[in-house]
């Protein structure tokens, strides 16, 4: 039997309370066979949802990768579907398809992936017309995802002090894309695509309405606040009496989920402060590969 070579993509939409909308994109997804949604994580308070698909991939012909048609279809299904004027939730957005990532599995190479990512780029910015950037190996300069927010000005709540609402001003691209018309369309936005290795998202719940204490927590725990190697964090805010320090896990053999808990905990303490128990809003990716060679449409079964 020949050892398969799997990709992965997670794709980020803004929207998790208008289930008719995800039944449509889902079904979009599965118009594609070779593709498989293996995991799915909704956040209602964030107004958010995330998805992991799977598909097999040829170091050949890396552009002809069933997940470019799969997730196209999705991001196809979720602008019939989504008005980002209508959205409103206490995550930070740039469109109605926020954020897609390639990640390589079993036997992929970051090349690999990032071509396929820059073709997916090509397909959403030529054929829906809308503004798409590239950071990480799909972007020629090797651009990073938070730098390429920062420009975009996705940290800064629009709605008050904790929320994004509305849609996005048609001026605000301070850069030009890699792919599309050079302006935000108000009821869509942008999407953002890139290629890197794995990145773990761990979320971790702070028992507190003290916004600026729980935003020095996310500081301080962060590589760019002198904090953990390879960590992004911010504060956001997640129902009543909840602040989460949200967490992206860049490098997990240098810090993984379990070190950056003790440490926030630790910093926790110092400001008085209950900090619960921080989770994971996707699978391990030996645990996402496995789920996706267990489908019985699988080949490899």
């Amino acid at each position: 039997m020949l050892k398969q070579i799997l990709a992965c993509c997670k794709v980020y939409i803004s929207e998790s309370r208008n289930k008719l909308a995800l039944e449509v994109i889902e079904e979009a997804a599965r118009r594609f066979p070779g593709a498989a949604i293996v995991n799915k994580f909704e956040d209602a308070t964030y107004n958010r949802v995330g998805y992991t698909l799977v598909s097999e991939i040829n170091p050949m012909d890396p552009v002809s990768c069933p997940l470019r048609s799969s997730v196209f279809e999705m991001v196809s299904a979720a602008f019939d579907t989504i008005d980002l004027e209508k959205h409103c939730g206490n995550h930070p957005r740039l469109g109605v398809v926020d954020h897609i990532c390639f990640h390589p599995l079993m036997g992929a190479s970051l090349e690999n992936v990032s071509k396929t990512a820059g073709a997916l780029a090509a397909d959403v910015g030529s054929k829906l017309q809308v503004a798409t950037f590239l950071y990480g190996a799909a972007n020629s300069e090797g651009r990073t995802l938070a730098s390429l927010r920062r420009e975009l000005g996705y940290f800064k709540p629009n709605s008050g002090s904790y929320q994004w609402s509305g849609g996005l001003n048609p001026d605000i691209l301070r850069l030009n894309p890699n792919e599309g018309p050079p302006y935000a369309v108000p009821k869509k936005g942008v999407v953002v695509i890139g290629a890197t290795q794995w990145v773990d998202n761990y979320n971790i719940p702070v028992f507190s309405t003290n916004m600026d204490a729980v935003r020095g927590i996310a500081k301080r725990v962060s590589e760019r606040g002198g904090g953990l190697p390879s960590v992004q964090s911010m504060a956001l805010a997640h129902g009543k009496g909840i602040i989460e320090v949200a967490c992206n896990l860049l490098d997990t053999s240098k810090v993984g989920g379990e070190h950056v808990q003790r440490e926030v905990e630790k910093l926790g303490r110092d400001v008085d402060l209950v900090v619960g128990e921080g989770y994971y809003t996707d699978l391990l990716p030996d645990q996402i590969a496995q789920k996706f060679l267990n489908l019985p449409d699988s080949s490899a079964n």
